[in-house]
């Protein structure tokens, strides 16, 4: 397939060669504005997207530069979703309120991806679980813990976000933990929580809490199916992506 031949290469942009004010060399009709209106939002290239979102650029350097220049920073739009905004409002034209916008715009991208695909997926082990969880983990700069409330046939019932930490650590209470699962009328339940550095290796903390559960829900007759340290592929040496309890035989 061609490329878009008005769509603003990001690399010409990064090299100098990019105009500081593109969007005035193109005839009217070609800008994203009236191509959008004539042809869907679905013809605009990447840097032309962003320009709509933008609406305005800066002195200097027209919209579409401005929004080439963030790709050639982020180097693609899926790299803008782990973006905050202290890293937008770096270039010049982008203040607080444009960076909320675009912060916005890349949370709702992160949760359209980590959405259920099915109602009640059945997470029988580790490869589904995390497959189920990874666009949630996605790009998150702290750690967080979520709660999976299984059925008796590990069909999800409910899948919640119980804490939100710094990007060191999240604290799990094991009351807060097993009252969700009851309050699910869960036969059983998954717990997971990311490490932002994308190594999932477990610390010795991750190991304390995870006992100390196993201990807590014997009594009330929940399964503890597994604990699942959430990282990247590309970082975890075993190069899952992903560590998990039971795997390594501490949820027996």
């Amino acid at each position: 397939m061609s490329e878009n031949p008005t769509s603003p290469d990001p690399r010409s942009y990064a090299s100098g060669s990019l105009p500081t004010n593109r969007l005035r060399a193109l005839a009217e009709a070609e800008r994203p504005q009236e191509r959008a209106l004539r042809h869907g939002v679905g013809s605009l290239g990447d840097a032309e997207l962003l320009a709509l979102l933008l609406r305005s650029g800066t002195r200097g350097h027209d919209v579409l530069s401005l929004a080439a220049r963030l790709l050639a920073d982020a180097g693609s739009l899926h790299a803008l979703t782990r973006w905050r905004e202290a890293e937008f409002c770096r270039l010049k034209g982008i203040g607080r309120v444009k960076a909320l916008q675009l912060c916005t715009v890349m949370e709702i991208a992160r949760r359209i991806l980590g959405a259920d695909r099915s109602a009640t997926p059945e997470l029988c082990d580790p490869d589904e679980t995390y497959s189920y969880l990874r666009a949630r983990a996605f790009g998150l700069d702290v750690e967080k813990c979520w709660v999976l409330s299984l059925n008796i046939r590990n069909r999800l019932i409910r899948c919640t976000e119980l804490t939100s930490g710094t990007a060191a650590q999240t604290l799990v209470n094991n009351t807060e933990v097993l009252r969700e699962v009851v309050r699910e009328g869960a036969n059983a339940f998954i717990i997971a929580h990311n490490h932002p550095s994308g190594d999932p290796a477990p610390s010795s903390a991750d190991l304390k809490i995870t006992r100390r559960l196993k201990e807590a829900s014997a009594p009330l007759d929940l399964r503890f199916v597994d604990h699942l340290i959430l990282g990247e592929p590309s970082i975890d040496p075993l190069g899952l992506g992903y560590y998990s309890f039971r795997a390594s035989g501490v949820i027996g």
